[in-house]
């Protein structure tokens, strides 16, 4: 297992990336932090996200800005290294003898298409009930990406909202000259914090969030095709052929070198 935090190291990269182009340009950063733009757009983003999804998905939010943090995801060469040694087992002393070996497995997807295996399920049937797992997981991370991506969305608007909003309260002061400049400011914050958020924050979030629900679906359906091979009883060196299908060339390469090792 492989923990990705490249997403929180980049998004405070670029939020370095601004404050030392405002040092640059001779701005103060502080400027930036007002209580009421800032309450518009992040409280007015979150609440309009949270009316655009179920009851249900709401309690998955956490867990899905979990995933896009610090993101587990599976290494395919081990996968296919256990996928070989079952079929290795398999080979040697029968299907029934992948029970005691489907206990070290961690992963609940892979121990039960093991256990479906060693019960005699029909292939068709494995197919079609793993297949029912990876689609009902994709329907989750579609849902967790969409929560975000509806943040990069509302964000920029509400930002604008919060520029009318003071617009309307600069033009009615206009008797009052010395607080125009201060009123002005305060409103185009709201548009700086609503774009920066949504381009910096929301957006990769929901991409990094899409990408990790690729690689777990193509995990999850290498698991599947290996199942498959082991029953079927493939020898394990056409499963690690066709397993290594679905990895990059170089990964290719590092498996043979380990397995050499």
């Amino acid at each position: 297992m492989i923990w990705d935090k490249v997403t929180p190291k980049f998004i405070a990269g670029a939020l370095a990336v601004i404050l030392i182009s405002l040092f640059l340009d001779g701005s103060n950063p502080v400027i930036l932090i007002k209580p009421a733009p800032l309450i518009l757009v992040v409280g007015g983003t979150i609440c309009a996200s949270f009316a655009g999804i179920m009851r249900k998905d709401s309690k998955t939010v956490r867990g899905v800005l979990r995933a896009a943090f610090k993101s587990p995801v599976r290494d395919p060469a081990e996968d296919i290294s256990k996928m070989v040694h079952l079929a290795e087992v398999a080979r040697r002393d029968g299907l029934l003898a992948l029970e005691a070996a489907a206990s070290d497995v961690d992963d609940p997807f892979f121990r039960k298409g093991i256990e479906m295996t060693v019960d005699g399920t029909d292939p068709d049937e494995i197919r079609e009930i793993l297949e029912g797992e990876i689609a009902a997981l994709k329907a989750r991370h579609r849902a967790g990406a969409k929560f975000f991506t509806d943040m990069g969305g509302f964000s920029p608007t509400l930002g604008i909202l919060g520029t009318v909003i003071g617009l309307v309260h600069v033009l009615a002061n206009l008797s009052t000259p010395k607080a125009l400049g201060p009123a002005i400011s305060s409103a185009f914050t709201a548009t700086l914090w609503g774009v920066l958020l949504a381009n910096i924050v929301w957006l990769p979030i929901a991409n990094k969030l899409k990408r990790v629900s690729e690689l777990e679906v193509y995990s999850k359906e290498l698991i599947l095709e290996g199942i498959l091979a082991i029953q079927e009883g493939s020898s394990p060196r056409m499963i690690e052929a066709k397993l290594q299908s679905y990895i990059p060339p170089k990964e290719r390469t590092n498996l043979r070198e380990k397995k050499s090792a």
